[in-house]
Order: structure tokens, then sequence, then C-alpha cells
């Protein structure tokens, strides 16, 4: 897509943290761009890859903190674009996946501004090869599923479908779960999950500060029992039919 009038908008997922796994498509846009709006997990030396006279602005909302209202993101992003300038929204992990994408995607329609979606190293997967596991297992997890651990005032969202997430032959990763999982976890032995399912909790990954720990369902709902919102970094939380491991903290 392409348009005279106005700019144009790439919407530019930075995989998990890793400069080395940004696609060679990111890596051109993130060259090209007039503006890039970037989220705070999608900062650091990834920004090494923009125009130094491209303007940088930081749009990066986390749980439990201050951090810019969605329609604000969004009209920022229609404003540059209007200019005719390109802009790169720059997320992080995969910008299909918990991303508020879709509400970006749909401010740029309503304003006949033209974009493209540039697909990046989903976390899940970045976790599971830092841990040199598979997330499918050929006879006992043909099944992955992703769900998020907080809903938009950062407690355990409604409506979970707990019989999908206690199937024991699912392998599932819940993103934004660190605060939750407690809770989620008991919900989940009470739906049939048995507690000492194989759980990896991932932190940091793909970045220096990566920390992997591997344990149990119930183990890893003890640890993180009153876990503050926030604190940390990045955390990932894969259970189900993993490889097998041995407590790594």
């Amino acid at each position: 897509m392409s348009g005279a009038a106005t700019g144009f908008v790439s919407f530019v997922s930075s995989g998990p943290g890793d400069p080395e796994l940004l696609t060679v498509k990111a890596v051109d846009r993130l060259a090209r761009a007039d503006a890039i709006l970037f989220d705070d997990l999608s900062s650091g030396p990834i920004l090494a890859h923009a125009r130094a006279e491209a303007d940088l602005v930081g749009v990066g909302k986390r749980a439990g903190r201050e951090s810019p209202k969605q329609d604000h993101v969004s009209r920022l992003l229609v404003e540059y674009a209007q200019t005719g300038a390109r802009v790169v929204r720059l997320k992080s992990g995969d910008s299909g996946l918990f991303g508020r994408l879709e509400e970006e995607i749909t401010a740029l329609r309503a304003a006949g501004i033209p974009f493209e979606i540039i697909p990046g190293v989903p976390s899940p997967c970045a976790a599971a090869a830092a841990a040199g596991i598979p997330l499918t297992r050929r006879l006992s997890a043909r099944r992955v599923q992703f769900v998020t651990g907080a809903d938009m005032a950062g407690g355990l969202p409604e409506g979970l479908n707990l019989a999908a997430l206690a199937d024991p032959e699912a392998t599932t990763v819940v993103f934004m779960g660190r605060r939750t999982f407690h809770t989620l976890a008991g919900h989940l032995v009470a739906a049939g999950l048995p507690p000492e399912t194989p759980a990896l909790l991932a932190e940091g990954v793909a970045t220096p500060e990566q920390r992997l720990w591997r344990g149990t369902v119930g183990a890893l709902a003890a640890r993180l029992k009153g876990a503050q919102a926030g604190g940390g970094a990045p955390a990932l939380i894969l259970y189900g039919p993993l490889a097998e491991g041995n407590d790594d903290a």
C-alpha cells in the first residue's frame, strides 16, 4: 500500500529484545523512518538502527505504571503520518500478540492512512529456544495456547476458559502473568491441572538480564505469591508437557 498525500506507517515487531533477532525488513524500515514510536521493551540497542535525524518517541505501556493512553498513541501515529512522514510503530515480540495492534490499525484506517505489519520473533518462541525445549512435543503436547495474565487494570482477566487452560496435554504460555499467576494457578488446579505440571518462568528473554527458572506449577505459584506489578524484567510463564528440568534458582 502507498499514498502520495499522506505518509506511511510500518508496524515493526522487534522480537524479544536481542537486536540480532530483528528481521531484515524490520532493520530496513527502522533505517528509513522519519519517526519511530517505540514501546519500552523495544528501546535500547534496537534503536541504534534509526537514522540520527529521526524523531524517537517513547509510548510504552506497562501494567501498574503511569503510561500514555492508547488514544493518545493512536492520535500521534495519525498526526505524524498526515505530515507525509514514514512512521515506524515499534512493538516488542510480535505486534499481533497482546500488543494493542488492533486499536492502532483502526485509527489509521479511519484516517485513510496506509500501513503494513512486519512480524517478529514471538517471545514464547525465544523463551523456549533459550530453555532448549520445543513448544510442541509430538506425543504429549500437540497444541499451544497463548493467554494474557493481566487485564487493563493489571488483574487476572475474567472469563478465562479454565477447562482449556487446565488441559495437561497443551503447552500454555501466560503473558504478563507474574502478579496474577498465584491466583490463576489455584483456579487451574481446581479445574484439574496437576500442581506437579512442569513450569518455566522466563524473565528478560533474549536480553542480558535473561533468567530461567524451572519447576512445577505449584512451586511457581508459591514463588510468585505477592509478586509486585511491574517488578523485575518482563516475564513469561510456560507450563504443560515441557522438557524435564531442575530448578535453576
